[in-house]
């Protein structure tokens, strides 16, 4: 392997540093919306005898709606009323509290052992119920369901799909001793609750990246002493290795309609972007340049692929046809804009950019060609968009460990996810679960 490549694997490990597996992630929002609509979510009602369930639904529902920077629920110590139902509801009591909106619902038990939750939302000005609707389920699936709650108010209320039922991936490490490290790759909730571990490793893991169906992960795992991929299906750990030839093995993307991964291969010395049929085998590769090719991703319709390439004298996003041909540099502006990732309706990018020595998170729009910083870190990376394009996760620094952060896509919401000790790297968002 040569220098360069040498160089290539030493930066991406260096990002490593320690943290703990399976601790939860605590979302912190540290900067919000300015006059954030004010909305009640008043907790819901249990309408069964003994003990009430174990998730306090309507909390769920404040919380994912209070995160997202644009709600301001109101205290539960400063609500005027306990309605659970429509019918219940005194709208002057919620309009003088200065709520907008209105959330009340209830659970009742039923058989076998599960529940039904009922939920509604109105305008309190209008005095107009917006949506209702009633769902059934087990108790292990209650937050999945008030996460569901959360989308359909969200949607209702900003005409976007809610991303709150949706999960992100990430890698962490823990430090043992003796200069070795424990890595884990996780899947959380989006709200960072309910962390399962997905691989465990004595050797680095990276490049997590999902199927567009959100069932499998593609990743780079270096367990048997040298870069491979993998390809794992979530639910049931089944896994295989999709890519292990003699160099780097890195950056796997999934194809559009699942069938095909990007990846960057280093098997005739120099790193290139290839395209592997999974159902085959079948590996061909699209790039032949004398420069460091890497870190590939699809547009959303698969019709091309953008990378980063330092061809032009430092790493640049570059843009060619899924097919393969020439290839086309996206960004001027600055002498770095690397990792890129395209928004789900494929009309801007998210890059690490550098600015004034700091790697910062920006958004380059397509049809504009304009670039705009976001973050203010100095060592922001690894950006992801949510799969309805309102936010980005990425990797960053706090307090001198590696935390996930999260921006709005207009700059304005910005959110903190922690471990509560350690620190996580390489956050990658799921696509919209398929119901």
């Amino acid at each position: 392997m040569n220098v360069l490549n040498r160089l290539f694997w030493f930066l991406l490990l260096a990002l490593w540093l320690a943290a703990p597996a399976r601790a939860v992630l605590t979302i912190e929002i540290t900067e919000g919306v300015e006059g954030a609509a004010p909305i009640a979510v008043v907790p819901f009602g249990w309408e069964g005898p003994g003990t009430p369930p174990p998730i306090n639904v309507g909390q769920v529902v404040a919380a994912d709606l209070q995160r997202t920077g644009r709600f301001a629920p109101i205290a539960e110590g400063d609500l005027l009323g306990r309605p659970t139902a429509g019918n219940e509801v005194r709208f002057p009591d919620w309009r003088m509290l200065g709520a907008e909106s209105l959330v009340v619902g209830r659970l009742r038990p039923a058989q076998p052992a599960g529940y039904v939750v009922q939920f509604q939302l109105f305008d309190v000005f209008k005095a107009k119920q917006l949506t209702g609707y009633s769902f059934s389920a087990k108790a292990e699936d209650l937050r999945r369901v008030a996460h569901r709650i959360s989308d359909i108010v969200y949607e209702q209320l900003t005409g976007q799909p809610g991303a709150f039922s949706t999960r992100i991936a990430y890698v962490t490490a823990e430090r043992l001793g003796g200069g070795q490290s424990r890595y884990a790759l996780q899947v959380a909730d989006a709200d960072g609750v309910d962390p399962q571990t997905i691989l465990r490793s004595d050797e680095p893991i990276m490049s997590p990246n999902w199927s567009p169906d959100g069932s499998r992960l593609a990743y780079v795992s270096f367990e048997k002493k040298h870069s491979a991929i993998y390809v794992q299906d979530v639910a049931t750990g089944r896994r295989q290795v999709v890519a292990e030839y003699p160099g780097i093995n890195g950056a796997p993307a999934w194809s559009p309609d699942g069938r095909r991964l990007a990846l960057t291969l280093s098997r005739e010395d120099n790193p290139d972007i290839y395209l592997l049929e999974l159902a085959t085998k079948e590996l061909r590769r699209l790039t032949t340049n004398a420069a460091i090719d890497t870190e590939p991703t699809w547009t959303p319709d698969g019709s091309a692929i953008l990378f980063t390439s330092d061809r032009g004298g430092g790493p640049q996003v570059y843009r060619m046809a899924a097919s393969g041909g020439t290839a086309q540099r996206l960004t001027f502006e600055g002498s770095y804009n690397a990792r890129p990732t395209v928004s789900p309706d494929g009309r801007s990018l998210a890059v690490v950019h550098a600015e004034r020595g700091a790697f910062r998170i920006a958004v380059y729009d397509l049809e504009s060609h304009t670039l705009r910083v976001l973050t203010k870190g100095s060592l922001d990376e690894s950006p992801s968009f949510a799969p309805n394009g309102s936010m980005i996760i990425y990797a960053t620094e706090y307090q001198n460990r590696g935390v996930l952060s999260a921006v709005s896509v207009d700059g304005r919401v910005h959110q903190r996810l922690l471990l509560s000790e350690g620190d996580v790297r390489e956050p990658v968002w799921s696509p919209f679960r398929r119901r």
